[in-house]
């Protein structure tokens, strides 16, 4: 995300124009089926943007963020922050236009998805329901369904030509003239109110490697035109939302063939959530279970990793929950750890595997444990820098961590003034990070103890990284041998 001063400004004119005008259901939708999963503020920028549409128009007159600002009660980066949400969940379209210097904006909001869209969505549904969980979820599944009409009830709806005249229809097509044509064509700078026109939620093409997921399909086992635009978007959102690899995907839908030899969507979406659970288990997915996209993984040589490559590979290939877990030798983490990493891949939509090296470096840093404002302030710094790979993420805290060990002594000294009483405790820095920062401050003292202290922290670098890798691989050993014993059950 970018800082939002250099995106936006309060004196930045921006107009409100809907896709298709706005109904009393599309209000109920937002309120209910949306809200839990953008939260109160989101919700709040949504509704004043509808809000300052005439009633049935699509524009709105044309105004200043500061006045949003002044209705929202809110800061421009709190509203930028916030109207990024809304594209992500495909509510919002932002156009933008500059001459001179002035911007201006054009803010299209976008109707929700009908409620049997968003339950069967695949990706939204599954989502709300891990938000308000199952009571919730019921209510609201039955309020926005209601009961089919009876059967055996016969329909006599007349038609058009039942009722009326050809004859007076001709009689009125042959009064059709050149002007008349005028009268029936729309300007071309105007457009009809529409109500048809839903929010889509888009994923990336980045997000799934189909050139991969197609090298390992036979066109003899299924033809290539089973993947039709819509089957290759479900697919898509399957990935991302079950963390299924073009590999893992190739026998998910496999396994979903009709008799046709065609690719059921029903049976596509039931093999995604049996391999999950088989995966997993029962628990619904979140976005704790991601993995780095593989178009962002370094793919290194297996067979001769060096010890930064093997670190990087261990964040690549896990998830921010898989990796909590395994550090913890196989303890599940808690609800508020799980909070504080999913706020840092919503709002700061850092990749998982940048965000295993922003809890690897915190938690070695802050004696093994997740302190929010801490763990958001670096994500915004690395979302600003736009890291996008692991390796990026660790070259950037080994330049930056002198800041962030500022950052957590101001946090200390807080702390210290407010509690005079409350024990100092020395901040632990990653054994990776170490060798750099001790290289730099002990040789500038003292060259002539360079290769001492290099020789020293390469030690102790081996003796972290092993401690780390013997409680994931403890973990890993464990659960092989589990699920071993489950498939020969």
């Amino acid at each position: 995300m970018e800082q939002h001063w250099k995106e936006l400004l309060a004196i930045d004119r921006y107009t409100v124009k809907s896709k298709s005008v706005l109904q009393d259901l599309d209000r109920k939708i937002i309120t209910l089926l949306y809200q839990p999963l953008i939260g109160s503020k989101c919700f709040s920028l949504y509704m004043t943007l509808w809000a300052e549409l005439e009633q049935n128009r699509l524009w709105s007159a044309e105004t200043t963020h500061h006045s949003l600002m002044t209705i929202m009660q809110s800061n421009l980066r709190e509203i930028y922050q916030k109207r990024l949400k809304l594209e992500g969940l495909g509510l919002l379209k932002t156009f933008i236009d500059e001459v001179d210097g002035v911007k201006r904006y054009v803010y299209e909001l976008q109707a929700p998805v009908q409620p049997n869209e968003f339950f069967q969505d695949g990706v939204l549904n599954i989502y709300l329901y891990n938000r308000v969980g199952r009571n919730k979820f019921l209510q609201l599944k039955n309020f926005f369904s209601d009961d089919q009409m009876e059967e055996g009830m016969k329909e006599i709806t007349k038609s058009f030509d039942d009722v009326f005249d050809s004859v007076r229809s001709a009689e009125m097509m042959g009064r059709v003239n050149t002007e008349t044509m005028d009268d029936l064509t729309l300007e071309e700078e105007r457009e009809y109110l529409q109500t048809n026109h839903r929010a889509t939620l888009e994923i990336s093409d980045a997000a799934f490697d189909f050139d991969l997921f197609f090298s390992g399909l036979s066109d003899a086992l299924i033809s290539p035109k089973a993947f039709t635009p819509s089957i290759k978007e479900v697919i898509k959102k399957l990935s991302y939302l079950y963390g299924i690899g073009p590999v893992e995907m190739k026998n998910v839908a496999m396994s979903s063939l009709d008799q046709g030899d065609m690719i059921d969507v029903e049976l596509l979406r039931k093999s995604a959530r049996d391999w999950y659970q088989f995966q997993v288990g029962d628990e619904l997915p979140n976005l704790v279970d991601k993995k780095q996209p593989i178009t962002l993984r370094s793919n290194p040589d297996k067979k001769q990793l060096s010890q930064e490559e093997e670190l990087m590979y261990q964040l690549e290939t896990i998830s921010p929950r898989q990796f909590l877990t395994d550090v913890a030798g196989g303890i599940p983490p808690a609800v508020s750890d799980l909070q504080i990493i999913e706020e840092v891949l919503v709002k700061q939509k850092l990749e998982p595997g940048v965000v295993n090296v922003l809890i690897y470096y915190v938690l070695l840093k802050t004696d093994m444990k997740l302190t929010r404002a801490y763990v958001q302030k670096i994500a915004s710094h690395w979302t600003r820098k736009h890291v996008k790979t692991v390796k990026e993420a660790m070259d950037l805290a080994k330049q930056e961590h002198r800041q962030y060990q500022q950052w957590a002594e101001e946090k200390t000294s807080k702390k210290r003034t407010q509690n005079q009483k409350t024990p100092i405790r020395k901040e632990i820095l990653p054994e990776w990070l170490k060798e750099e920062d001790e290289q730099t401050t002990d040789s500038e003292k003292h060259p002539q103890n360079k290769e001492v202290v290099d020789k020293k922290n390469l030690e102790q670098f081996e003796l972290e990284k092993k401690k780390i890798f013997d409680r994931i691989k403890k973990y890993k050993d464990n659960k092989s041998s589990d699920n071993t014993e489950r498939r020969n059950d």
